[in-house]
C-alpha cells in the first residue's frame, strides 16, 4: 500500500516501449533528432499554437529554468507561500534567476487570492530602485493542498499580474491530472487564461523522466536553447526525452493515465469520509487526498504496510487543525496503484476503528 508519491510508480508500457524503440540504431545529439521535432511539433497541436518547446529531465530544472527566462537577477517572482518553488527545490529558482526573490502570498487551500496579489505588488512599487522589481507570477496547476483554480481564477490573476507587468509561469507537475479533472482544453487553461509559460510535467504521470518548458510566445524563448545548455539540461542523447513524450501524449494516453490516478484517489476519499473520526479539509480534484486520521488509525495502517507522508499542519484553516490525538496525512495515488491497495487501506482504518 503504497501512497507516498506518484514519483514512487514507474513508467507506463507504452512509455518504455517507446524508449525501446528509440534505442535503435543512431541519431543526432543534443535534440536535433527526429523524435524531437515531433514532441515539439505535438505540444504545438496539443496547445492549439505554435509553441517554443523545450525538453527536460526534472520538474526543478523546468521550474527554475522558465522562471529564469522571464524574471530578471534584479526580480521578483511571486507564489503562494506553499507553492513547490517555494520550498522544495533547494533555492534552484533564485539560483537559476541569478538571484531573483521569491515572495510568498496567502490564500486558502494552496490558491492565491487576488487580494493577496494586489497586496503584495502595491509593496513593491515599480522604478524603486531599493528593492527588488516585480517580474512574474508563478501559479501551480494543481496547488501542493491539491486543489484545482478554475479557468475564471486563473484568467483573474493573470490578468491583475499583465496589468502590473509581470510575466505568469505555470508549475504544471500535475498538469494532466488537472485537465482530466476539470475536462477543459490545455489551451483553456494556459495562454487562453493569460499563461505566459508552462512547466508542463509527465515524470509524475507515467514517463522516466520528462518535463517541457513551453513558451506560448515563441518570441520569449529566442535565448532559452543557450540558457538550458548553459544550466547543464541539454541531454546529449535528447531522443530518449522526446521519445518519452511522444508516447505519452500518443493517443492521449496522457489522460487516460491521468484519469486512472484521479479515479483512485476519489475512491480512497470516498471510502475515507464513510469512517467516524476521519476529516478531509479540502476537496478531492486530482490524485492527492489529504487527511486527519486519529492517531490509532494512523497507527494501525503504518502497521499494515501503508506508506504516506506526514503533513505540515500548518497549510490548514483553524477549523481543520488536528488534536493532539490526531494526524494530518498526504495520500497520492497515481495510474499504477492497485485497486485491492485502495481497498486494503480502507479496510484496514475501518478495522481500526471497530478496535
Amino acid at each position: 500500500m503504497d501512497f507516498s508519491s506518484d514519483n514512487a510508480s514507474g513508467a507506463s508500457r507504452e512509455v518504455m516501449q517507446a524508449l525501446l524503440a528509440a534505442n535503435d540504431g543512431f541519431a543526432p545529439a543534443y535534440g536535433a533528432d527526429s523524435w524531437t521535432l515531433e514532441a515539439q511539433a505535438r505540444i504545438s497541436e496539443v496547445f492549439e499554437r505554435p509553441c517554443a518547446t523545450f525538453l527536460v529531465a526534472t520538474g526543478t530544472a523546468s521550474n527554475a529554468l522558465a522562471l529564469a527566462a522571464i524574471t530578471p537577477p534584479w526580480g521578483a517572482v511571486f507564489a503562494h507561500s506553499d507553492a513547490h518553488i517555494m520550498g522544495d527545490e533547494c533555492g534552484a529558482p533564485e539560483f537559476f534567476t541569478a538571484g531573483a526573490k521569491l515572495v510568498g502570498l496567502s490564500g486558502d487551500a494552496g490558491k492565491i487570492a487576488p487580494e493577496a496579489l494586489r497586496t503584495a505588488l502595491a509593496a513593491f512599487p515599480r522604478g524603486l530602485v531599493k528593492q527588488v522589481q516585480a517580474s512574474a507570477l508563478s501559479l501551480s496547476q494543481a496547488t501542493e493542498s491539491g486543489t484545482l483554480y478554475a479557468l475564471s481564477e486563473i484568467a483573474a490573476l493573470t490578468q491583475i499580474a499583465h496589468e502590473a507587468g509581470l510575466q505568469v509561469h505555470m508549475d504544471g507537475a500535475r498538469f494532466a491530472n488537472s485537465i482530466a479533472s476539470l475536462g477543459c482544453s490545455p489551451a483553456d487553461m494556459t495562454w487562453r487564461a493569460g499563461v505566459d509559460v508552462l512547466s508542463l510535467g509527465a515524470s509524475k504521470n507515467g514517463t522516466i523522466a520528462c518535463e517541457a518548458v513551453v513558451f506560448f510566445n515563441p518570441q520569449q524563448a529566442l535565448d532559452f536553447a543557450f540558457r538550458r545548455k548553459r544550466g547543464g539540461h541539454t541531454l546529449s542523447k535528447g531522443r530518449f526525452l522526446a521519445a518519452q513524450m511522444n508516447a505519452w501524449l500518443n493517443d492521449d494516453h496522457w489522460l487516460d493515465l491521468a484519469s486512472r490516478a484521479n479515479a483512485h484517489a476519489q475512491a480512497l476519499a470516498h471510502g475515507l469520509r464513510q469512517i467516524e473520526g476521519v476529516r478531509l479539509p479540502w476537496p478531492v480534484q486530482i490524485n492527492e487526498v489529504f487527511a486527519i486520521l486519529p492517531q490509532h488509525m494512523d497507527a494501525a495502517l503504518k502497521s499494515a504496510g501503508a506508506r504516506y507522508y506526514d503533513w505540515p499542519a500548518r497549510r490548514l484553516a483553524p477549523a481543520f487543525a488536528p488534536g493532539a490525538n490526531e494526524r494530518f496525512v498526504r495520500l497520492l495515488t497515481s495510474f499504477s496503484t492497485p485497486q485491492r491497495d485502495v481497498e486494503k487501506f480502507i479496510e484496514t482504518a475501518r478495522k481500526a476503528t471497530r478496535g
